[in-house]
């Protein structure tokens, strides 16, 4: 749902499809590397043990973007998702990326594609020196 949705918006996907904790973080070292534009990981967000996708996140942001997550956050509460809340996503800039979390489930990647397709563009477009 992600990736058809970044597709539809014109963005070239890459899936890559590693465990939680650490391969997160050697994934997201390697892509910023590359200096892809965008990451969006799905999953991992949440409260058990092995959800570690934002700390391995945080260790690359440069710039946090709060106001991403919690716009993220907001719109599952508002679709009366309460667990919404217990999401634990980050999003920044690392070098020249925008990374943002997006919890794991169906719902969530439907909701993210709709509640950031707005405001990806424009935010690649800041990061490269182009007009607020």
């Amino acid at each position: 749902i992600l990736a058809q949705g970044l597709r539809d918006l014109g963005f070239s996907v890459e899936l890559i499809i590693v465990d939680d904790g650490e391969p997160v973080g050697e994934a997201l070292s390697e892509a910023i590397n590359r200096k892809v534009e965008l990451i969006i990981t799905s999953g991992g967000t949440g409260l058990t043990p092995r959800d570690l996708t934002p700390e391995m996140t945080s260790r690359f942001i440069e710039k946090p973007l709060p106001g991403i997550a919690e716009a993220l956050r907001i719109d599952g509460i508002t679709q009366g998702i309460p667990t919404a809340s217990l999401s634990r996503a980050v999003a920044g800039i690392s070098k020249e990326t925008l990374i943002i979390n997006v919890a794991g489930s169906a719902g969530a990647a439907r909701d993210a594609i709709r509640v950031l397709s707005p405001m990806l563009l424009h935010a690649i477009d800041q990061m490269k020196g182009g007009d607020h």
